[in-house]
């Protein structure tokens, strides 16, 4: 049968063929990218795509909601008890809409909110200078430790004391160690503010247990619902039950229309392929290879901030190598290993041009691969390091890198079927 996007769209259907075979053929170490399911893909290919559902189930403005409302109500149970939380808002676009919701549930345009600096891991909606975030919010932002590249808890509390936020952010998208969110909740109530925590990179950890989960501490957690979490992309928001209203109204008609309803049917799919034994098994393989990763690295002579990692991603600091970031993860992408240039703490260089690269491990463990193909991927990284000028090298890695994508086809399907919850 001929695919009906070939037939109607031929250029379109050559262009997405020619991405799978992409990421088909390629090792894919961006932290925040991932597989997903056939299941969790057909869901969001589905019918729900042309439905509207403005409003929240059994209150929609729109009429033939009978099974939307179902779906809404399963995505946010599964959420819910995945993440142990009181109330889970399942219709955030992304984890950017997400975090802003978040703040204006718990605060006033003009007030003081406090996250991670961008340059120093925070991410761009924890109020970094060229977000809207710090223009309907007053921003602060902490860094970590010059020397160690860790949380500095005693500098972060001294900030608080000093700027009194009403809401203080934990989490990070380029830090490689575990995060404290006790702690952070201690400062915020030290100081009466509200503490919001973003887990986009770690939700997936989180929910396997791998990673200390702010729910008992946070009164928002946000999260994206791919990355580590291996569902569709979109956002989410978990919150006590005191500010589940709040939320609610901050998505919507706060910030949004009405929701995608085929991507929440997918992070329904999606939660439910993360309730099972074998979600805990990808996830804590994740770490391991992280880590293999790491420790291979460092035997090559890289400079790692923190000097490794605790979860999925690590921060390469390049300056010892005299090789920019932005050089390295262009060479690397040219042998078929998908990296990002990223800032590194107090780096000198511009972020356009930063002496950091990122790296992660969530979508090669998806694909099976664990700790003896984490250290053959260091060994491909060396070498184009030490051949970054030498484009036949750097060609016959991409070579080698293609003969292991083939042994690790991309997977279709994550679970046992039958075991899904709820």
């Amino acid at each position: 049968m001929i695919n009906a996007l070939e037939q109607y769209d031929p250029q379109i259907f050559e262009l997405i063929r020619q991405e799978s075979a992409r990421q088909s053929g390629s090792i894919r170490l961006i932290p925040s990218e991932n597989y997903v399911s056939r299941a969790v893909m057909l869901a969001s290919g589905s019918c729900l795509t042309n439905k509207y559902a403005e409003g929240y189930p059994g209150r929609r403005y729109y009429e033939g909601q009978q099974v939307t409302d179902l779906i809404e109500r399963t995505a946010q149970e599964r959420a819910k008890k995945l993440f142990k939380a009181d109330h889970a808002n399942v219709q955030p676009y992304s984890g950017s809409v997400a975090n802003l919701a978040a703040y204006a549930a718990l605060i006033e345009p003009g007030e003081t909110i406090m996250g991670m600096s961008l340059s120093h891991g925070g991410h761009l909606t924890h109020g970094w200078k060229v977000s809207l975030t710090s223009k309907f919010f007053n921003s602060v932002s902490y860094p970590v430790n010059d020397k160690t590249g860790l949380l500095d808890f005693d500098q972060i509390r001294d900030l608080a004391k000093k700027h009194r936020p009403k809401v203080i952010i934990s989490g990070a998208t380029a830090y490689p160690r575990v995060i404290d969110f006790e702690i952070f909740g201690q400062i915020a109530k030290e100081v009466g503010a509200y503490l919001v925590s973003d887990i986009a990179h770690i939700a997936g950890l989180v929910v396997a247990g791998i990673h200390k989960s702010p729910v008992p501490y946070a009164d928002i957690v946000s999260t994206t619902t791919h990355k580590t979490l291996r569902g569709p992309r979109g956002g989410m928001l978990l919150c006590r039950q005191e500010h589940a209203k709040n939320v609610d109204k901050a998505v919507f008609p706060g910030l949004q229309g009405g929701p995608h309803m085929h991507t929440l049917t997918a992070i329904a799919v999606a939660m439910a392929e993360a309730d099972t034994p074998e979600f805990v098994a990808y996830a804590k393989q994740i770490v391991k290879n992280a880590k293999a990763l790491a420790e291979k690295l460092l035997e090559y002579g890289f400079n790692l901030v923190t000097g490794g990692t605790d979860n999925h991603l690590i921060l390469i600091d390049l300056r010892n190598k005299d090789i920019p970031g932005k050089k390295l993860a262009k060479a690397l992408d040219r042998a078929r290993i998908v990296t990002n240039y990223n800032t590194i703490p107090g780096d000198p260089a511009p972020p356009m041009n930063p002496n950091g690269v990122r790296l992660g491990t969530p979508a090669v463990t998806t694909r099976g691969m664990k700790e003896p193909e984490a250290e053959k991927i260091a060994d491909f990284i060396n070498t184009v390091a030490q051949n970054i000028d030498n484009e036949s090298v750097i060609e016959q890695v991409g070579k080698e890198v293609l003969l292991l994508c083939s042994q690790f086809p991309v997977p279709e399907h994550f679970i046992i079927p039958g075991r899904n919850s709820i």
